[in-house]
């Protein structure tokens, strides 16, 4: 068998398995949208401030409407919320393949992924808090991991499978229209396979629901320690991925439609695929606190070069490592949090972290895409970097007391026990 904690043991467990495979292969048609759209809008205005509006719509959703999605979550089936979502989400991908095929005006481009950012919100905190408790605890380090190196491992297929339907004669918009199908993939085995209904942490009423995890979060310290970390983290140093088309184009010359630009973004999500995966394999028994510390100051290394470097042979190899350390920190941070929650806590601290990491996203775009137009790209990431540097040094894990954990010490070797807990 297996070694517990890892990505392997993960897979065992069958409900798990099948999931983790319909979210895989779905995944891939999102990130071909997610992918082209950036691209196509910077391609029609040459402006990284509507890319970074554009980013806003898609994860903007997430920093104000999280938290009532999480309470949404505990008091909802489900199984059929999440299935709605994705039914809408689908929809959305359709009409946006209708309006990329007659080149709609750019506002009605971002009231389609706003509606889809808003889909996605509703959704995220009870896939989520849900994902877990389909592997016993000790595995839930191995699922963490899989699961963000599926949206990494989707970030390099995506693309490629873009650049190769482009390259046999698919046009953009039918490659929203194939995303669209992709949906079918997770919502046919949820259907088969009802989710496990968890009794929610959240019981409080009217107003006061909206307020439990931020209580809880502040109640254990390793919680708020590093929501509050990659909060600033995603604002001040992550800029760049949302942006990454603009930064290309300013820093290296290279189009957002050509060939190099793509083989750089492929480049990077390899590196972010295989730095997720190495959480539930190479340091699946590493300290996390020890992991994380280390991950903020490699990225902050790589980060800076990849802003001064403007030669393509270069940023090639900084773009890898810079993929891997960022995924490899993130999926550490994931791993530790979900590892000081109980299954009743999930819906109401997932949502605190899709606002600290993908719902601030947003906010750096908003204000970094203005200042590339104005200034360049590489003051923005080198900002970016020195933030890193110092964020990974005031956030040390290590610092906290054990009482400050939920198993009263930080986890670091995977747990065994019979006990159960995206």
């Amino acid at each position: 068998m297996p070694r517990p904690g890892t990505a392997r043991s993960a897979l065992q467990h069958r409900h798990f398995r099948v999931l983790f495979i319909g979210a895989s292969l779905s995944n891939v048609g999102t990130w071909m949208q997610n992918f082209m759209l950036p691209a196509y809008l910077d391609l029609r205005t040459g402006s990284a401030t509507f890319v970074g509006l554009l980013i806003f719509a898609q994860l903007g959703p997430m920093l104000f409407g999280s938290v009532p999605a999480g309470v949404l979550a505990d008091r909802v089936n489900r199984t059929h919320l999440i299935l709605g979502m994705q039914a809408s989400m689908m929809a959305m991908s359709v009409v946006m393949g209708g309006l990329a095929r007659w080149h709609a005006p750019v506002w009605t481009i971002f009231a389609a992924q706003l509606a889809i950012g808003i889909a996605n919100t509703v959704q995220a905190p009870a896939f989520n808090a849900s994902l877990p408790t389909l592997v016993p605890r000790e595995d839930i380090g191995g699922a963490v991991s899989l699961n963000s190196a599926m949206i990494n491992g989707s970030r390099i297929a995506g693309p490629s499978l873009a650049a190769f339907l482009g390259w046999v004669g698919v046009d953009l918009w039918q490659l929203f229209i194939i995303n669209a199908a992709t949906y079918a993939f997770v919502m046919i085995p949820l259907a088969k396979n009802h989710l496990p209904s968890v009794k929610g942490f959240n019981t409080a009423k009217s107003w006061r629901a909206l307020t439990t995890g931020v209580g809880l979060a502040r109640q254990r310290r390793v919680l708020l320690v590093l929501l509050r970390s990659m909060f600033i983290f995603s604002v001040v140093s992550l800029p760049y991925i949302g942006l990454f088309p603009s930064v290309a184009r300013l820093n290296l010359g290279l189009a957002a439609d050509s060939g190099s630009y793509k083989i750089l973004y492929i480049v990077w999500g390899l590196g972010a695929f295989l730095g997720a995966l190495s959480v539930g394999t190479v340091f699946s028994g590493a300290s996390r606190p020890v992991l994380i510390r280390w991950s903020f100051q490699l990225f902050a290394v790589f980060l800076l070069l990849f802003a001064i470097t403007g030669n393509f042979n270069i940023a090639l190899p900084v773009a890898f490592m810079l993929g891997a350390v960022y995924f490899l920190l993130a999926t550490a941070m994931m791993t530790e949090l979900q590892h000081n929650l109980t299954d009743g806590e999930r819906a109401s601290i997932m949502p605190l972290w899709f606002m600290s990491f993908g719902g601030s996203i947003p906010i750096g775009n908003l204000v970094g895409g203005p200042i590339m137009d104005a200034v360049g790209a590489r003051w923005v990431l080198a900002v970016g970097a020195i933030a890193a540097s110092l964020n990974g040094a005031l956030s040390d894990l290590g610092r906290l007391n054990d009482d400050d954990f939920l198993d009263g010490e930080p986890t670091s070797i995977p747990e065994t026990g019979p006990s159960r807990l995206h």
